[in-house]
């Protein structure tokens, strides 16, 4: 095991604008606040970023002096598998934990990928997100983006869904279409509201209902798959997601880290369920990570770097949505 000696955790807060601006059921972003971390130990640095779980009640504040708060551990050498039971999930882990992958493969010459076991990764096809907005906004919004993207996702919020997704398919005829409902279809038939979406070609459903009502789903047969994302946040939300939904959506963010979400992508993998790999509004620090996980993923949705108004140096490349592992200049 590597010495810890000396090893010295920084952390701090970013702001970085959005493209125009990101609109979900609960309200527009037009700034995204981002946490770094950093792990300095002999010459060598590691660097993780998050974006605070805000229906956690988590914020960009909370989350640096919960990183803060480790930078004894950190210089006590803690690792990355006591680091899971010495934190609670979330953003703050996940910067850290990001970043503890990251100086380890500095430090010892070695990807990332190798380091984790896992295979060298592959370019993957993201998602592009188009926003919540009236009919005849998504639908603009939708030609533009097909013109490059060949996968889109559509935030939605419950009233006036299907004539969003039929103006998106207009604007979009050859697109593949997932969609976020957001927890906004409680309350509301969602095998109807499935059915419903079947002629627009829709290959995926995230969230129907709201986190911890996911009761209302015991019993039904969607005609399109449901995806847990707020409902599943790492491996102790898997028993609760079995048998309503057919696939969670991985964050990091979530998960608070990359060593839960390769553990918890094998777990979730064990019990027949699909996987789809999401991210929070970030720049290209944030989704590095995810790419490893990514490559076991049917779905992907890793598009935070292409929202924002720039993005880091030497960032992850993209070409029509299809995003390449990042060099280890950045992360890994």
């Amino acid at each position: 095991m590597p010495t810890a000696e000396g090893r010295r955790l920084v952390a701090r807060i970013e702001t970085w604008p959005v493209a125009g601006s990101f609109v979900i059921a609960r309200g527009a972003k037009t700034r995204v606040d981002v946490v770094v971390v950093e792990i300095s130990e002999a010459g060598h640095r590691g660097r993780g970023e998050a974006t605070a779980i805000y229906y956690h009640g988590e914020s960009a504040e909370s989350v640096r002096a919960q990183a803060e708060a480790m930078a004894d551990a950190i210089a006590e050498g803690i690792g990355r598998d006591d680091l899971l039971r010495a934190m609670p999930r979330g953003a703050a882990r996940n910067a850290i934990d990001v970043a503890l992958w990251d100086l380890d493969a500095k430090r010892t010459g070695r990807p990332a990928w190798s380091l984790a076991g896992v295979a060298e990764p592959m370019p993957v096809q993201s998602a592009f997100t188009i926003s919540l907005g009236e009919p005849d906004r998504m639908e603009a919004d939708a030609r533009a983006a097909a013109l490059v993207y060949p996968l889109l996702k559509l935030k939605l919020a419950g009233e006036g869904d299907i004539d969003r997704v039929a103006a998106v398919r207009r604007g979009a005829p050859e697109a593949r279409l997932i969609v976020d409902a957001n927890e906004g279809w409680t309350g509301r038939d969602v095998v109807a509201e499935a059915a419903a979406l079947l002629p627009y070609g829709v290959e995926l459903i995230e969230q129907p209902v709201r986190a911890g009502e996911d009761r209302l789903l015991d019993g039904l047969r969607s005609p399109i798959p449901l995806c847990a994302d707020e409902s599943c946040q790492d491996r102790a939300d898997l028993a609760r997601c079995a048998g309503r939904y057919q696939a969670i959506n991985i964050k990091l963010d979530k998960a608070g880290g990359l060593t839960e979400a390769l553990a918890l992508a094998a777990e979730a993998r064990s019990m027949g369920l699909e996987l789809m790999v999401g991210c929070m509004l970030s720049t290209s620090l944030g989704i590095a990570p995810a790419i490893l996980v990514a490559q076991q993923a049917r779905w992907v949705d890793i598009d935070g770097p292409l929202l924002l108004a720039s993005d880091r140096d030497d960032p992850v490349r993209f070409d029509r949505g299809v995003a390449y592992p990042a060099r280890p200049s950045l992360w890994g």
